[in-house]
C-alpha cells in the first residue's frame, strides 16, 4: 500500500448468534488495523462482527469510516460511536463508495450479503475495475466451501486458470494484514480475453 492512503474494506456479518472465535478474529482484526494505522471502512453497524471490529479498532486508538444506507440508520442498525460515517441513499451507492478509496478488502465471515460483496469485488477486480488486494479471511474455515467453489469453477473452465490470483487466503488476522501489504495490484491484462 502506498504511504498516506491505508484504508482497507471490510465485509463481515452483522449477525450476533455466531460462535465467539469469528467474534474474536474480528476483534484482533480491528485492533492489528489500529496498530498499523490502517483506517477501517466497512458498513458502519454496530452489530455482529462489524460491532466487533468498529469496537475493537476504536478502542485501540483506531480510526473507523463507516458508509451506510439511510434505511439502515432509520432502522437503528448504524454504530454511535464511528470516526466518519458517511449516509447514502441506496445500498448500491454504498458499495460503491467503500471500495472508491480503499488500498485492499478483507472479508471476514458473513452472510448472504457479505457473499454477495465478496462475489462482486472480485469480479470488479477480474474486469479491471479494482486492482487492490482482496483477501478472504477463512477464519475456522468457513469458507472452504466457497473456496473448493470456485476451485471447481477453474477446473471446469468457468473461469480462468489465471483468476485464481483475484483473491488470496489468509487464516489470521495477522495474516491478512501481512497480505494485504505485499499482494501487488492486479494486472489489468489478465482481464483480456482470447
Amino acid at each position: 500500500m502506498e504511504d498516506g492512503k491505508r484504508e482497507v474494506v471490510v465485509y463481515c456479518a452483522s449477525s450476533t448468534e455466531i460462535d465467539p472465535i469469528y467474534f474474536d478474529a474480528a476483534s484482533k482484526l480491528g485492533e492489528l488495523f489500529a496498530e498499523n494505522g490502517i483506517i477501517c471502512i466497512n458498513g458502519a453497524g454496530k452489530e455482529g462482527l462489524m460491532g466487533a471490529l468498529n469496537d475493537g479498532v476504536l478502542q485501540n486508538g483506531g480510526r473507523v469510516k463507516g458508509i451506510i444506507p439511510r434505511f439502515m440508520v432509520d432502522a437503528g442498525w448504524g454504530h454511535a460511536h464511528l470516526t466518519e460515517t458517511i449516509i447514502t441513499e441506496t445500498i448500491h451507492e454504498r458499495k460503491a463508495a467503500m471500495v472508491k478509496s480503499a488500498d485492499a478488502v478483507i472479508a471476514l465471515p458473513g452472510g448472504v450479503g457479505t457473499l454477495e460483496e465478496l462475489a462482486e469485488i472480485i469480479t470488479w477486480r477480474q474486469l479491471g475495475l479494482y486492482r487492490r488486494p482482496v483477501v478472504i479471511l477463512n477464519i475456522n474455515n468457513y469458507y472452504q466451501s466457497l473456496l473448493s467453489f470456485l476451485e471447481r469453477m477453474i477446473s471446469e473452465k468457468f473461469m480462468k486458470e489465471s483468476y485464481r490470483e483475484l483473491w488470496q487466503v489468509a487464516t489470521t488476522p495477522q495474516e491478512a494484514i501481512d497480505l494485504i501489504q505485499t499482494i501487488p495490484d492486479w494486472n489489468p491484462d489478465y482481464t483480456k480475453y482470447d
